[in-house]
């Protein structure tokens, strides 16, 4: 089973940290940048991505913090 990774999202009381398929948020925050923190100190603990969105719901950036798949090209292991 792969882990899903968690998502920061627009939500009508400020921010939203999701796990990926859910359908209710794990929190809701006043900002963006606390949900960002939240979502990051998650990623670090469970080995997972984490994705950001904007306002509008699209995706801004995304960042792993587990086994990534597709690791830059410049980095040697």
């Amino acid at each position: 089973m792969t882990k899903k990774d968690i998502h920061v999202v627009p939500h009508a009381d400020g921010w939203a940290v999701e796990w990926e398929g859910s359908e209710r948020a794990g929190s809701v925050h006043p900002t963006k940048e606390k949900a960002m923190h939240e979502a990051r100190e998650m990623g670090r603990r469970d080995k997972v991505g984490v994705v950001e969105h904007g306002k509008d719901g699209k995706i801004q950036g995304s960042n792993s913090y587990g086994n990534d798949p597709n690791p830059p090209k410049d980095t040697k292991p």
